[in-house]
């Protein structure tokens, strides 16, 4: 499963929650982030380079093992062919094995996800958002990028999408749930 939509939305909390009910194991994007950022600056190529390999290398072995699923939470650029590119070569490394992808799309005002980024539990799991300066990080990709569908705009199968304003990660995973017939 890939639960994806912008910085601060809530995609750890709905998969930390969706894991409890479900058994699935939680891979958010963040720890492989945070593994390689000490070492190596984000956004380089190094950077960039190791994070993706920790990641399809992780999913790798995922899909050869006996783990019930995986929750992979993402920020997609929707309209960056290079991220759509990216998703495609994690959904393969499932539906290559005869595994289907579920993506679950998280969506809440801009007001509330600033409000979100500042959360205690949010800067404990995820070191590199206690930078003064990330709440500018969303506002520059808020202004740069398409992080939530349109209506109609998504073809996947396995697609379900949540304004997740004003729900609990327990009741938003609880509706995944009851959506896919976990």
């Amino acid at each position: 499963m890939i639960i994806f939509g912008p910085s601060a939305v809530g995609k750890m909390s709905v998969g930390e929650a969706l894991a409890k009910i479900t058994g699935m194991k939680l891979y958010h994007n963040h720890i492989s982030i945070e593994a390689v950022r000490p070492i190596f600056d984000f956004g380089t190529p190094s950077f960039n380079k190791l994070v993706t390999l920790f990641r399809m290398e992780t999913m790798k072995e995922v899909v050869k093992s006996d783990l019930n699923g995986l929750i992979f939470t993402f920020v997609w650029a929707l309209d960056s062919s290079s991220d759509v590119e990216y998703v495609n070569r994690i959904a393969n490394i499932f539906e290559s094995e005869g595994k289907e992808v579920f993506y679950v799309e998280l969506e809440a005002s801009l007001e509330t996800r600033l409000v979100r980024n500042t959360h205690e539990k949010r800067l404990l799991e995820k070191p590199s958002k206690r930078d003064t300066d990330t709440s500018e990080r969303i506002l520059y990709a808020e202004r740069k990028y398409q992080l939530n569908t349109k209506p109609g705009e998504f073809d996947r199968a396995n697609y379900l999408k949540i304004n997740n304003e004003h729900l609990s990660p327990e009741n938003v995973a609880e509706q995944i749930k009851v959506f896919f017939k976990w």
